[in-house]
């Protein structure tokens, strides 16, 4: 528990962490340096391989380049990834695996002592690893392998295969602990991927099957084109939408014919009933001379009308208005009126009649209408049969048009199959000539490489970077020592994580030298100017000064202190119990509180308890123990002194800082 604010103290964490980090860094310096002598050789085999454009790599097959608007293909595809992915597949490297194997077991023993012993150490090696695996395999940790499985795993893990983006180049890498061997696994590797990827596309039933479709479909468009043949006559056409547009026409043309029929039908109806009309209300002869004269009975009636008036004039003179005569004369002049206007002024004497020419035109009229009302209804129905016709023929049309259209449509897929099936057969069989070859389009551009040059490890780079390697891991478990560590080492941060003041810390006398003793001497006043000494002259002072465990500097704290209150003239008690007397300052001992019981009997005299920790002897976890067990006993814990704090930096250090600043 330090708190970092300086150069400074980070030295006196190295310091602190001094012997750890030198054997970290011992530990760290030795294994680079025993790893670049000790450690496997590794080679490298390298080789190249284009990936050529063409159907196997392309992204769009036979199939869907045919047919573009059924499948719309990615364009972000990488057909590499296609290829390294069978040049790394699980059967690849089993049959390189076996293949090494049945190599391996060809091969002649090395002769010779140290072969001789090589040989025996790495048989004991491979069958204390062999009884291992096979416990382990009896308490069922690991799954049974074959050699070749085990084999063909390790395989896995030294091949690699990788392109550039953008890149048509696969660049495979294989590293083993001997370049020979190396060289040949790669080429090995390679031959075996070349054969299966030609076994695994070969094409040597499309041919057959592109044939042998092409035929069917050639039968079933035949098959097709006699059924619409037979359709096509039963319908008496061409073409059935030929077809039916022809009845569709001549039905619109008849049904416009009809409807004109009709209409001049019923206009021709319309017609008769007027002409009727007028013949009924039209004579039939006509007067075509007359002779007219003047009404004798009407000129005889005015006479007498004239003589009543004139005598009716004459009785005016002898009588009144109104008289009886005059009123009996009104009245005869007034029947005479009414006769007078009966009759009619002329009268005819004769007349010569002769045939109406108007009716009888009228009645040829009527004639020639009704001849041609019965020839419209004539049409009329004629057009209505054919109607009848035509729907029946628009009917079966309909009825046939179905089964047509499919047929038409069946039809032009087969030829349009049967065109795609000519193409591909033509196709399959330069398939099937370049699998017969092993012609493909991947190009071995760099064959396996030999390189007797290890790539790991690379002793002198390890043995070169081994020093500054093994002082970064040393300040890395400086790092990791100082998160871990717990220890109590000042009084930093106490006060704000335990609620608690720090009343001073004590410097180690341990080495005698002067200038810790200033320092603890001045640590001495800082706690002396922390006691409230006012009330000492009042009713005194008691001062219980305890610690978690023996040890810890209790009895040396309290001796110090009371020589500094003797020093200044203050009378002390460090012997006895019982409360502090006024002008007296008692110093009660109560020392490691969780072994001893009678500190807590002690501490309850106490008017101030201080709590002495000894710095790096006690952790974060005893002091918030202790803490926890006097508060609960006491409710209260008024200081902390830090005992024995250790600076840690030799003074030699701090010199040669000193004169390094100085310098600058």
């Amino acid at each position: 528990m330090i708190n970092i604010r300086s150069f400074r103290d980070v030295l006196r964490l190295f310091f602190i962490f001094k012997r750890e980090v030198k054997i970290t860094v011992l530990v760290t310096f030795i294994i680079i340096v025993l790893g670049a002598f000790l450690l496997p050789n590794r080679f490298e085999s390298t080789a190249l391989l284009l990936v050529k454009p063409g159907r196997d790599t392309s992204t769009l097959p036979i199939e869907i380049a045919d047919r573009q608007a059924v499948v719309i293909p990615s364009a972000m595809r990488d057909p590499i990834i296609d290829e390294e992915r069978i040049l790394t597949g699980r059967p690849i490297v089993r049959m390189v695996a076996e293949k090494y194997l049945d190599d391996l077991s060809r091969q002649p023993q090395p002769t010779g002592p140290m072969a001789t012993i090589k040989n025996a150490l790495k048989a004991t090696v491979q069958g204390l690893v062999d009884i291992g695996r096979g416990f382990l395999q009896m308490l069922g940790l690991v799954e049974k392998q074959t050699p070749v499985e085990r084999l063909a795993d390790q395989l896995s893990k030294n091949f690699s295969v990788t392109h550039a983006p953008g890149s048509s180049v696969m660049e495979v890498s294989f590293t083993w602990n001997d370049p020979k061997v190396a060289q040949q696994v790669v080429k090995s590797w390679i031959d075996q991927y070349e054969q299966e990827r030609t076994s695994t596309m070969g094409r040597k039933s499309l041919y057959g099957f592109y044939e042998t479709e092409a035929a069917a479909t050639q039968a079933r468009i035949l098959d097709y084109q006699r059924q619409i043949e037979k359709i096509l006559n039963q319908l008496g056409a061409v073409s059935i939408d030929e077809r039916l547009s022809d009845i569709a026409r001549n039905l619109n043309n008849l049904k416009g014919e009809h409807l004109n029929t009709t209409r001049a039908v019923a206009s021709t109806q319309s017609g008769l009933e007027t002409i009727q009309a007028q013949l009924d209300s039209m004579k039939k002869e006509i007067s075509i001379g007359r002779q007219i004269s003047i009404n004798p009975d009407r000129q005889d009636l005015a006479q007498r009308i004239n003589a009543k008036l004139i005598e009716r004039q004459e009785m005016t003179r002898t009588f009144k208005e109104t008289a009886p005569p005059v009123k009996a004369l009104d009245a005869a002049i007034a029947n005479l009126q009414a006769l007078l206007n009966k009759e009619k002024a002329v009268v005819q004497r004769s007349e010569n009649l002769a045939p109406n020419p108007v009716f009888t035109r009228l009645q040829n009229s009527f004639a020639d209408q009704q001849a041609s009302l019965s020839r419209l209804k004539t049409q009329a129905a004629q057009q209505k049969v054919q109607l009848e016709k035509l729907e029946q023929d628009r009917r079966e049309a309909l009825a046939l048009e179905p089964e047509l259209s499919r047929l038409q449509r069946e039809l032009a897929a087969a030829e349009k199959s049967f065109a795609l099936y000519s193409d591909s057969t033509e196709k399959a069989r330069i398939d099937r000539e370049l699998d017969k070859s092993r012609i493909s389009n991947i190009a071995v551009i760099e064959q396996a490489t030999l390189n007797p040059n290890r790539v790991f490890p690379k002793s002198l780079l390890m043995l070169f970077l081994a020093l500054p390697i093994s002082l970064a891991v040393g300040l890395l478990a400086l790092y990791f020592f100082y998160l871990l560590d717990q220890r109590i080492h000042d009084g930093d941060h106490i006060e704000e994580r335990f609620g608690v003041k720090v009343w001073t810390s004590l410097q180690d006398l341990s080495d005698n030298q002067p200038q810790r003793r200033s320092a603890f001497t001045a640590s001495m006043y800082r706690l002396y100017g922390v006691l409230p000494l006012e009330q000492v002259a009042e009713r005194g002072l008691s001062i219980g000064l305890t610690s978690a465990r023996r040890g810890e500097g209790v009895s040396f704290v309290i001796e110090h202190l009371r020589q500094l209150l003797q020093e200044r003239g203050h009378q002390v008690r460090v012997e006895g119990t019982g409360p502090a007397a006024p002008g007296e300052i008692l110093l009660l001992n109560a020392s490691g509180f969780f072994s001893n019981q009678e500190a807590f009997v002690i501490l309850r005299q106490a008017d101030l308890i201080c709590l002495i920790v000894e710095a790096e002897k006690t952790t974060v976890p005893i002091l918030q123990t202790a803490l926890n067990t006097l508060n609960t006993a006491f409710k209260r814990v008024d200081g902390i002194i830090i005992n024995r704090r250790r600076f840690d930096i030799p003074e030699k250090v701090l010199n040669f800082l000193a004169r390094i600043r100085g310098k600058a």
